[in-house]
């Protein structure tokens, strides 16, 4: 089976796109480190998602650590559609409960 190497990015119902948002607000080396893990996924396809630091929070549900504590929450749909819910940074036990809810109520949306 051939693997799609797009990426979805999670809208608001007023088309804001939260994760670039998120991306865009870091400082350049955590935004050039969170924008080449999403090349490189569009370049190798899912398949690369094994190379990372990522693990699987639940279900569908997995996340990706990168520098300083980040975070993007993800699910691959059908085994070849890659959907980012949520970007935040790594926090303690209530708030980081909220931000795992946040991407289990979105990927709730997606599939």
């Amino acid at each position: 089976m051939e693997e799609a190497n797009e990426i979805y990015f999670y809208t608001t119902s007023g088309g804001k796109n939260l994760i670039k948002e998120y991306l865009d607000g870091l400082p350049k080396s955590e935004r050039a480190e969170g924008y080449y893990i999403l090349e490189t996924i569009e370049q190798n396809g899912p398949k690369y998602l094994q190379t990372l630091n990522a693990r699987q929070l639940d279900g569908k549900l997995w996340e990706i650590k990168f520098r300083r504590h980040n975070r993007m929450f993800y699910i691959l749909k059908n085994e070849d559609k890659l959907y980012i819910l949520h970007a935040c940074k790594k926090q303690k036990n209530k708030t980081e409960n909220q931000e795992i809810n946040k991407a289990r109520e979105r990927a709730k949306e997606i599939l």
